[in-house]
């Protein structure tokens, strides 16, 4: 296998997103590495009617969010990147200011100092000013700010349609190679 995609769900609303990164690496044939956070793992089982067990296994290894001694919490330990779906303003926040309270943010850091990929699925609405710069300093120190935004000139036909789309494009920024969602032809 290639090396593996490293995939945080925070606490934010849009588990789905993060359900559909795992569901989509997994049909490619991915490795991927799961770290959930207490509030994404209760969102998940609010929005989803899924749990742990349910996602484990879509993943080749998941760590605890605590652990920040996982081996992904090293630069040494080599990834392809990393997604965060969906990214909570307060895992936004930890990565722009690089505090590293939990694995989720600690491995995006190592990501960002590695000069890896790090998309992050932004999911909050409104905005305000505090919000919008979190987003400019992520962005500053090399984030791909990518909130899940639908794209209808593909004509999607249900929720799911719409959340793949989203996750496809975030796998773009990954250089994933894949077919998985329908393309703007200029049409």
């Amino acid at each position: 296998m290639s090396l593996p995609v490293l995939v945080g769900i925070s606490g934010a609303s849009g588990a789905t997103y993060g359900v559909e990164t795992l569901r989509m690496l997994r049909e490619l044939e991915i490795s991927v590495h799961l770290i959930i956070s207490e509030l994404g793992l209760r969102t998940l089982k609010i929005e989803t009617d899924l749990g742990l067990n349910d996602i484990t296994p879509m993943a080749d290894a998941i760590y605890n969010n605590k652990d920040l001694g996982a081996a992904i919490s090293s630069g040494s330990y080599l990834t392809r990147g990393m997604i965060i779906a969906p990214c909570s303003i307060k895992t936004l926040s930890g990565v722009a200011n690089s505090t590293s309270a939990n694995l989720i943010i600690r491995a995006a850091d190592v990501v960002l100092k590695e000069r890896r990929p790090l998309v992050l699925m932004v999911r909050e609405t409104p905005l305000h000013k505090g919000h919008l710069e979190l987003m400019v300093k992520a962005a500053d120190i090399g984030a791909i700010i990518h909130p899940p935004l639908p794209a209808f000139y593909t004509k999607p036909q249900t929720i799911k349609d719409i959340v793949r789309h989203s996750v496809g494009r975030a796998l773009d920024h990954l250089r994933i190679d894949h077919h998985l969602i329908k393309r703007w032809d200029g049409a």
